[in-house]
């Protein structure tokens, strides 16, 4: 299972790697630059789904939350 995650904010194209929790998906996530709180696009369980470039752990194993 991989951990880390290039977040990309969508508003200003920030790139941060994160790491990823492994018992829960991450439904906030606020961009270090641009200070935008991102929330999941429709249909995706978290952030790392909707912007980062792994999805998360809950997907990986096929366990979505």
């Amino acid at each position: 299972m991989i951990l880390e995650s290039n977040i990309t904010c969508p508003f200003c194209s920030y790139e941060k790697i994160e790491i990823m929790p492994t018992y829960t998906c991450l439904f906030f996530y606020t961009c270090q630059k641009c200070e935008t709180k991102l929330k999941p696009k429709t249909g995706d369980c978290c952030v790392f789904c909707s912007y980062g470039s792994i999805s998360c752990p809950s997907i990986q194993s096929n366990k979505c939350c």
